[in-house]
């Protein structure tokens, strides 16, 4: 065998146990390769040509790209491992009282407005409900489906609907359809990025179907629907308000809920977790400093030190 032909052959065997890395990855991740291919940044027949060892040019930059995000899905994988996990529920004195309003709100067929600032566990506890009940659907908000049609049509997917039909009151007929006789409950999360038409909707979902509906969102939502010059265009929806659920800062028995779960002990890690929280107001910024002490702590028990560093890394004193 010529030197030529050992390199050819070398080279082949190089490209085809880089097809079998692909399809590996692929299958490990439950990868499509339109989806495989839209991160490695190349058009999906280039890949499935390439995989059935059908490309037509030089494949030395395409290999080069598919490379490269081999090596970043190995690096994202290994500091995702050593990422400490939050833990995925606790059930703080803030969110039970959210779930009593979402559960108020299905139980009795009504509208309840869960209503205050970031970061205190609306969207959690709202996943949370919804997980454990029957017929709830979260539909999530935000600027680009603010008018009318849009908000629908995301409605209409978290209620498992494809429209086929973008007018809105072809969705509107949908969803009702979907909706009524279903004791469900509707929950709009982010619901301040809403103008009045799409409000007004979703107040007209509710009586077609008598399904609840909780609308969730900060403190501008509950202003725009019972305040100022606004509130004539909310009256249908004021007047139809069964349950109120205000959430300010998070309370200490939060704090301390979220520390028992994260095993923090020690009166003095305590204290200072606590601080944190009564400076930032928010529980979201106590599990991420508590998730990067932890992670700067690699395996021991999450001291002083490990808070304050991780406290000051993300963008706080001390």
């Amino acid at each position: 065998m010529n030197d030529a032909v050992a390199m050819a052959r070398t080279g082949l065997e190089d490209e085809q146990i880089l097809h079998d890395l692909v399809r590996v990855e692929m299958a490990s991740a439950g990868l499509s390769q339109e989806r495989a291919s839209t991160e490695i940044g190349i058009s999906g027949s280039a890949l499935s040509q390439w995989l059935s060892g059908k490309y037509p040019s030089d494949p030395a930059e395409l290999e080069l790209k598919i490379r490269r995000w081999l090596d970043a899905r190995t690096e994202r994988a290994r500091m995702t491992a050593a990422l400490p996990t939050a833990p995925a529920w606790v059930e703080t004195t803030t969110a039970r009282r959210i779930l009593a309003g979402l559960s108020y709100a299905q139980m009795a067929g009504d509208i309840a407005v869960v209503y205050g600032g970031a970061g205190l566990g609306k969207t959690k506890a709202a996943r949370h409900y919804a997980i454990g009940h029957p017929n709830v659907w979260v539909a999530t908000m935000t600027s680009s489906t603010n008018t009318l049609g849009p908000c629908l049509e995301r409605v209409a997917l978290a209620c498992g609907l494809r429209p086929t039909n973008t007018r809105a009151c072809r969705i509107e007929a949908d969803l009702v359809e979907r909706l009524e006789e279903t004791n469900g409950l509707l929950i709009i999360d982010e619901a301040q990025h809403l103008n009045t038409r799409a409000i007004e909707a979703l107040r007209g979902l509710h009586d077609a179907t008598g399904v609840g509906l909780a609308i969730m969102g900060n403190e501008i939502i509950y202003t725009r629907i019972t305040g100022g010059r606004r509130s004539a265009e909310f009256a249908q929806l004021f007047s139809r308000i069964g349950k109120r659920v205000r959430l300010t800062r998070p309370r200490k028995d939060d704090v301390e809920a979220l520390l028992e779960a994260w095993g923090i002990t020690a009166r003095e890690e305590r204290e200072a977790v606590l601080e944190i929280a009564r400076s930032q107001g928010a529980l979201r910024m106590v599990t991420k400093c508590l998730r990067l002490a932890t992670l700067f702590a690699k395996g021991e028990g999450v001291n002083l030190r490990h808070i304050r560093a991780a406290w000051r890394d993300l963008g706080g004193e001390g």
